[in-house]
């Protein structure tokens, strides 16, 4: 696909390669990327543009003041026609995400399965593959296609399936591939890992957990930073396990992935001295994010940081803006995406029994679209990082124990 990347991410091994596109699967693809940059960019400001200059007056004027939060702004924006159409056309790109990759992957899926199994019971490995065929597979899982993808995250099809890895890997390749964010190497964990690094040069991370690490795309960059750091990866979903397992066997990386629920895992107290996650704790309710971070809290070393990389909540945003990130909550199958933004994070972090001077909340550049002298700025305070959008910057929040 075409999107410029440097190191772990957005790069493919040759294992991601046993499924190649048609010339006319890679048009399409590149068709949808650029559909999801007109709708994301042109058309999100053409809309912005809309409840600006028609909607909010009138809305204020019936209401005698300005909306208080997104649930009011949604409520005026609903009947609007561009809201609507802006919507419908969202809802289809993200469709047409999935299926332009499906038929590749289907017509390559077998040679997949054999590679991905001989890689598992290969007898010399650079990293592990621990599955629990056992564990319960959440409610909210299996009830609905998160993201539209379907079968969702956690189907099979085949034994040994790794449909779905191979779906996720390939379809966020073309959910991002209008966008050049990563052009110099960015993205959620290089951005993160540089952040940690240049803010606290002294830190020398040795373990590593990435919880929800789906297909590993957010894990493998952090060891482009921290390279003598021992990697460690959790899922609930067997087929990106597999899938994410093959591709790290692949690029000759030791990870060690296994199957488990972030709530409670089989690692002992004081374990890793980072714990984080990517686009994860807003896929679950309130009170499992609770018991994540109460886990969170047990596994980590003294002096360990916890730090979750999640979109802005609602004390970050203005009530337009937080309706425009609700919209994945009513329409991407994320039911608990709003009631996630809504969290007051520095309380549930705290109540997880982290100290409160411990905790920290912050933007960070995204390290593809700024200088390095400009990011580190920003890591060292000295700098704002942008605004939120697009990929521009990074919410991350967590805590030292």
């Amino acid at each position: 696909m075409p999107i410029p990347t440097t190191g772990f991410e957005g790069k493919n091994s040759a294992f991601d390669s046993l499924t190649q596109a048609t010339l006319e699967e890679r048009a399409r693809q590149q068709f949808v990327s650029q559909l999801r940059k007109h709708i994301m960019v042109d058309m999100a400001a053409s809309m912005r543009k809309v409840y600006t200059n028609s909607v909010a007056p009138q809305a204020a004027k019936r209401r005698r003041r300005a909306p208080r939060n997104a649930v009011e702004v949604r409520r005026d924006m609903l009947p609007n026609p561009y809201f609507r159409a802006w919507s419908a056309l969202r809802y289809t790109a993200q469709e047409l995400t999935w299926s332009s990759v499906r038929p590749q992957i289907e017509r390559d899926l077998p040679r997949l399965v054999d590679a991905a199994r001989s890689t598992a019971r290969a007898p010399k490995k650079y990293g592990s593959l621990r599955l629990n065929p056992d564990l319960p597979t959440p409610h909210d899982m299996q009830q609905l296609d998160i993201h539209l993808m379907p079968g969702g995250f956690h189907s099979e099809f085949v034994p040994d399936d790794v449909a779905a890895g191979a779906m996720y890997h390939h379809g966020t390749a073309v959910f991002a591939g209008g966008f050049s964010l990563r052009a110099r190497g960015g993205g959620v964990a290089k951005s993160i890992a540089k952040y940690l690094a240049a803010r606290d040069p002294q830190f020398k991370p040795r373990r590593l957990l990435d919880m929800g690490c789906t297909v590993g795309g957010n894990l493998l960059p952090y060891l482009e930073v921290f390279p003598r750091c021992e990697a460690y990866g959790i899922d609930v979903c067997a087929p990106l396990l597999r899938y994410a397992h093959a591709r790290a066997e692949s690029l000759q990386t030791r990870v060690h992935y296994s199957q488990q629920n972030a709530e409670a895992t089989d690692f002992p107290d004081d374990t890793f001295d980072i714990v984080c996650s990517s686009f994860f704790l807003h896929e679950h309710s309130i009170a499992v994010t609770r018991r994540v971070f109460k886990e969170t809290l047990r596994i980590l070393k003294p002096g360990g940081v916890m730090v979750h990389m999640e979109l802005p909540p609602d004390t970050e945003t203005d009530p337009y803006y937080s309706f425009y990130l609700n919209w994945d909550a009513y329409y991407n199958n994320e039911p608990h995406y709003a009631a996630f933004r809504a969290l007051d994070l520095r309380r549930e972090v705290l109540g997880a029994g982290f100290a409160a001077d411990r905790y920290f909340a912050l933007r960070i550049p995204n390290h593809g679209t700024v200088s390095e002298a400009d990011f580190e700025a920003v890591a060292r305070g000295e700098k704002a990082a942008p605004a939120h959008g697009n990929g521009a910057s990074w919410f991350i929040f967590g805590a030292r124990k």
